[in-house]
Order: C-alpha cells, then sequence, then structure tokens
C-alpha cells in the first residue's frame, strides 16, 4: 500500500489537483482505520444481570443517579478499510467513580458502590456501525501496592458467536496514563488510538468523547 511518505512531488502533479486530493484522503483516511489494540479484559468481567442498556448513570427503576462526571461516548466499529459494521455487539463495564466495579473478586476493594450506578451494557452497532452510551467519568484504584490503574472503560466486541476485540478506553488528560503498565505497554500509535479526548460538550454540559473500534 502506498503512504502519503511514498507520493512524490511529479507523482501528485502527473494525477492533477483533484486526483491528488482524491489520493491523499485515501490515503488519510486508510491510516485512520488501524486496528485498536487489543487488551486485556481484567478479572471484573461482571454477571449479566438486570439492566444493561446505553445509559449506566441510572438504573432502570431506581430512584436515583450515578454520582460522578456525565460523560456521553460515541463512536462506530469499522473494518480495516473503513467499513462499517452492522449488528457488532458491544458489552461495555467500568469502574464506579471511586473506583469500585460492582463484582464479588472486587470485594477487598475499601471505597463503596454505587447503587444508582449501572457498571455494564451491552448495545448493538446500527447500520452506520455506529454506537452510543451514557456514564460517568470512572475513578482510579490501586491494582497493587505500587500501580495505580488510571480511569478507563473495558470494551470487548462480538459478532456471529465470535469475540472481534477486547480493549480498553482510557481518558487522554489523565496523569497516571504515563506510568500504567497496560497503556504504558503499547506503542505511541496505539496509545492515542485508546486515549480519548473529551474536548466537546453538548448543550446540557455533558462532556463527548468519540471512541472507534477498529476490528479485523
Amino acid at each position: 500500500m502506498k503512504t502519503a511518505r511514498g507520493l512524490t512531488r511529479r507523482h501528485l502533479l502527473g494525477m492533477g489537483v483533484a486526483g491528488a486530493g482524491l489520493a491523499v484522503s485515501g490515503v488519510a483516511r486508510a491510516a485512520s482505520c488501524a486496528l485498536t489494540p487489543a487488551q486485556t479484559a481484567g478479572p471484573f468481567y461482571p454477571r449479566i444481570t438486570g439492566d444493561v442498556d446505553w445509559d449506566l448513570t441510572q438504573i432502570a427503576g431506581a430512584p436515583g443517579r450515578a454520582e460522578g462526571e456525565v460523560i456521553e461516548i460515541t463512536g462506530r466499529v469499522l473494518d480495516t478499510a473503513c467499513r462499517p459494521i452492522a449488528g457488532v455487539a458491544i458489552d461495555v463495564w467500568q469502574a464506579n467513580r471511586s473506583g469500585r466495579y460492582d463484582h464479588p473478586l472486587d470485594s477487598g476493594n475499601a471505597n463503596p458502590l454505587d447503587a444508582n450506578f449501572q457498571s455494564f451494557a451491552r448495545i448493538e452497532t446500527d447500520a452506520d456501525g455506529a454506537y452510543r452510551i451514557l456514564t460517568i467519568r470512572p475513578g482510579s484504584y490501586p491494582a497493587t501496592a505500587n500501580w495505580v490503574r488510571p480511569p478507563h472503560i473495558h470494551y470487548m466486541a462480538h459478532a456471529v458467536g465470535r469475540e472481534l476485540l477486547t480493549t480498553q478506553m482510557y481518558f487522554a488528560d489523565d496523569p497516571l496514563n504515563d506510568a500504567d503498565r497496560i497503556f504504558g505497554s503499547l506503542s505511541p500509535g496505539e496509545r492515542a488510538r485508546v486515549a480519548v479526548s473529551f474536548d466537546q460538550r453538548r448543550a446540557d454540559g455533558v462532556a463527548k468523547g468519540t471512541f472507534d473500534l477498529i476490528v479485523g
């Protein structure tokens, strides 16, 4: 495959202005659809019970809402040719604001559970490969005596009975990222593909971020 570096001045002039623009655009688009790096699911994949819809900030039938900063995450599931994949099931799970998972194996964590936080969602991509969730920014927590995991959200995408990708989404502005053993195991380019900036806001003030899943 040609890269932008491989397109010489002579090639661009030969194609003409319109052709050159299309070629560069095509290369840039292909580069944007590099595989999302796989990451561990960790020990806290939830038991699937109760409400599992797209809004993790509220449990169906519960009177309150989850504690913490509300965020909206949108994105698409694409293949490496940037084609959307419809009908992909995505499992999303995370810790609550205090860094506690609603899971029996996290029982040693002294931080409190949040009775109004859903903690898990199972959603499906639409005809454009798109998904959306409303959740809260999770807290950090100690993985070992000398290792604190930064805020992150787990994703597992699967279709037709097979797992497509398991990964983790990070917050680009978090200072704990640099010292994290799992995030730090990635190359700089891979880190950029799983670290999301929440630099846009909805009309109601909720921060928005985009996290695409590129699967092979």
